[in-house]
């Protein structure tokens, strides 16, 4: 069964899609934006913006009972492809064991101007709960 998950500590979705869906032990996260979901703000450049998307990809993942250690691929999107090493070096620092598959393309636009969105998808061996976080 498809379960919606949903967390308050990562921006909403500005559109009508999930933050994530599970299904059995499979978890999909829509693009996550650079958004601070605090205040609403998004940091200025690259690495602050990496680093706040793989924050909210990881309170949407918890939400689900998952960590980044579940998650199997990521695919990022790039304003400019230029950027690839800075975004790199943070993206880095959070998969720091095995790290997932992933693809890494630029996109001609983002949603709000920013710099960085990142999907993932992830597998986790809990059973799906019913209630979202």
């Amino acid at each position: 069964m498809k379960q919606v998950i949903a967390s308050k500590a990562a921006p909403a979705a500005i559109g009508p899609y999930s933050q994530a869906i599970r299904h059995g032990n499979l978890v999909f996260l829509s693009g996550q934006l650079p958004i601070d979901a605090t205040d609403g703000t998004v940091p200025r450049g690259i690495a602050a913006q990496t680093r706040q998307s793989l924050e909210n990809m990881r309170h949407v993942l918890a939400a689900s009972g998952c960590t980044l250690a579940d998650v199997v691929k990521t695919t990022c999107f790039l304003a400019d492809m230029a950027l690839f090493q800075e975004m790199n070096a943070v993206y880095q620092t959070f998969f720091t064991d095995a790290a997932p598959a992933r693809t890494t393309i630029a996109a001609r636009e983002l949603p709000k101007g920013v710099l960085v969105e990142i999907d993932c998808m992830a597998i986790t061996g809990q059973p799906a709960s019913t209630a979202g976080g």
